[in-house]
C-alpha cells in the first residue's frame, strides 16, 4: 500500500486543467495513485482519497467551476 502526500493530488489537478466533482476526482485518484493508497498532509495522517477531499476543501483548496469544482496552483503550499 502506498502512503502518498496530499501535495501530490493537488499537483495532479493543477496539470490537469480539469474541473472535478467528488466522483470524478475519486476516480482520478484511484487511476494516478491506486485504491488502496492513503494520504497524509502537514496536519493529517492516513486519509482516504475520500477523507483528503473533505481535508482539502476544508482548507480552501478547492475553487467552484461550472461543473464542480477545480485547483489552483496558488492554492499548493510549498513547505
Amino acid at each position: 500500500m502506498s502512503h502518498i502526500h496530499g501535495h501530490e493530488v493537488m499537483h495532479m489537478m493543477a496539470n490537469s486543467g480539469l474541473s472535478y466533482n467528488r466522483k470524478s476526482l475519486r476516480t482520478a485518484i484511484h487511476a494516478q495513485f491506486g485504491e488502496e493508497t492513503t494520504f497524509f498532509t502537514c496536519s493529517s495522517d492516513k486519509m482516504s482519497a475520500d477523507q483528503l477531499m473533505d481535508f482539502l476543501q476544508s482548507k480552501g483548496k478547492f475553487h467552484p467551476t461550472e461543473d464542480g469544482f477545480g485547483l489552483s496552483p496558488e492554492k499548493i503550499c510549498n513547505h
